[in-house]
């Protein structure tokens, strides 16, 4: 299974990072360290995930909130008692209405386990969610990161963090997608605490709370 990072060790995983490169040193040094972001193990997490695609954060949340308000708890089973009309009432559009259907479905039917898949090898969770309609590479790294807390992902799909990136390594606005990634090595085998020093700086400059 792939290495966990936890509250107890995230500040001190940080500092070893810092200690290393002088660009992160500043972004701390500037905003402070970055929130623990994290979230349970849950059908609502991916959901959230899932609304997060191509979105703001705003606009994601406000989904979020909206079906919460229609159906209480978010679960499979409940969001399955939905409408298509119901759910643009809550802010979805069709592809994302589809995709967090599907998901419902291979939760309900036992072809996704959440709880096993956090038992599991990263490359297994990845093959597993992609697997599905509407989860690509980018929300298989969120949630790795946010909630299974692995610690070695970087999420190069991911414009926050690697427009983060440029910045605060003052790279060429042509910098390759290979090239970062390749950048990003120099941080494994703690690659998602670096991301998330990236996005708070990211989110900070701009007043951006992430929940």
């Amino acid at each position: 299974m792939g290495e966990r990072f936890t509250a107890a060790d995230y500040h001190s995983i940080c500092n070893r990072l810092t200690a290393m490169d002088a660009d992160l040193h500043r972004v701390i040094l500037s905003y402070g360290y970055p929130p623990l972001w994290s979230r349970p193990n849950t059908f609502e997490s991916l959901v959230h995930i899932i609304l997060e695609q191509q979105v703001s954060l705003a606009s994601a949340l406000a989904a979020l909130h909206k079906l919460k308000a229609q159906i209480q708890e978010v679960t499979p089973a409940r969001l399955l008692l939905l409408s298509d009309e119901e759910l643009r009432a809550c802010y979805f559009s069709r592809q994302k209405t589809v995709y967090v259907r599907y998901l419902a479905e291979a939760i309900v039917s036992g072809q996704i386990d959440l709880a096993a898949l956090a038992q599991k090898e990263n490359d297994e969770i990845r093959k597993e969610l992609t697997s599905l309609k509407g989860i690509g590479n980018w929300t298989v790294d969120v949630y790795l990161m946010f909630v299974l807390q692995r610690a070695d992902i970087f999420p190069i799909g991911d414009l926050a963090a690697v427009n983060a990136l440029k910045k605060v390594k003052s790279l060429p606005v042509n910098t390759t997608k290979e090239e970062m990634a390749a950048i990003a090595t120099q941080w494994k085998p703690y690659r998602t605490i670096a991301c998330m020093i990236l996005w708070h700086a990211y989110l900070s400059s701009r007043s951006i709370r992430v929940v």
